[in-house]
């Protein structure tokens, strides 16, 4: 199937799910303009689809009341998209998420003809995926309440433990959610402390939402936030590494928690922070260019240990 025909598909399937959505929503999910979008609902109609628009600025595009879709029919690419989708869902520390996923399954294969249904079951079969960096499992509970309440810009009052067993009440404005190193998190505006915070979902105890609505930043990336809050968090020892190399070649090669990169005249600064300086060390061994160690004198130190102990195991 073609890659417009799929796409006009698509529009047919979220004005489905959705009911009303305007030109503007459309254009973003399909990443097209709003004149292609209107040239979609065009060969909608064409295909005998009844669609109505609604006149404005920013028009709306609906289904005729009462119109239902044929029976699911999926593409190889959508069905790829499923397994891959149910498959990871295993591994991202949601309670109940076997049977949650051998249910879906289930349902989706009874609508499947047998030779994508053989392909769906390929890949469950077949593929692993590795999440052994998985932590505890996660109440359900927290991440439905919160990406509601993210999607529909609404405060919550969240009540929250600490790493210390310290529990707190505050009102939070979600922002949005996510997946990383093995955690959830959740990024928002916390009022008890008059900031945007990041906590984690496992240590969420409650979350009620409250008759208050807020608005967000557009295009806020909630990983982004997590990432940098994770690399900035204040910890034993602050790191300072000038590294001789080109801003690309360090992302490819540092993790993102590692620290902050800038870029200088003399090559690239990585500001971080950690607790352990042996593992900096080893870290920063593996790069494959030069770097030079501006602070602490002791990661300096830690660093000729470590190579000290690969000569000793080169030579034996």
């Amino acid at each position: 199937m073609s890659r417009p025909t799929t796409r006009v598909l698509t529009v047919l399937e979220l004005l489905q799910t959705h009911g009303r959505m305007t030109g503007s929503e459309l254009a973003r999910r399909l990443d097209v303009d709003r004149r292609t979008v209107r040239r979609y609902i065009v060969q909608l109609e064409e295909l005998g689809i009844p669609v109505t628009a609604e006149r404005g600025r920013d028009g709306a595009y609906l289904l005729v009341a009462g119109f239902k879709l044929p029976p699911m029919v999926f593409t190889d690419d959508e069905a790829l998209a499923l397994s891959v989708g149910l498959l990871a869902a295993r591994g991202l520390g949601l309670s109940e998420a076997a049977p949650a996923v051998a249910s879906a399954q289930a349902k989706l294969e009874r609508v499947m003809p047998a030779p994508l249904k053989r392909r769906v079951r390929a890949v469950d079969e077949t593929v692993t995926l590795d999440f052994s960096r998985s932590r505890e499992t996660l109440d359900n509970t927290a991440l439905v309440s919160l990406s509601a309440a993210a999607q529909a810009r609404q405060r919550v009052r969240m009540r929250y433990q600490a790493a210390r067993d310290e529990v707190s009440e505050r009102d939070f404005d979600p922002y949005g959610l996510a997946w990383r190193a093995g955690r959830w998190y959740v990024v928002g505006v916390c009022h008890l402390r008059h900031g945007l915070r990041t906590f984690r979902l496992d240590r969420v105890r409650a979350v009620a939402p409250l008759d208050l609505h807020f608005e967000r930043p557009e295009d806020f990336d909630a990983l982004a936030h997590v990432t940098l809050s994770v690399a900035t968090l204040p910890r034993a020892f602050a790191v300072e590494v000038l590294l001789h190399t080109r801003l690309d070649v360090a992302r490819r090669e540092l993790f993102a928690t590692l620290g902050v990169l800038e870029v200088v005249p003399e090559g690239v600064v990585l500001r971080g922070q950690t607790d352990d300086l042996d593992w900096f060390a080893r870290e920063l061994a593996r790069l494959p260019f030069a770097f030079q160690v501006r602070r602490p004198d002791a990661l300096r130190e830690a660093l000729d240990a470590h190579a000290r102990k690969l000569l000793e195991r080169a030579r034996s």
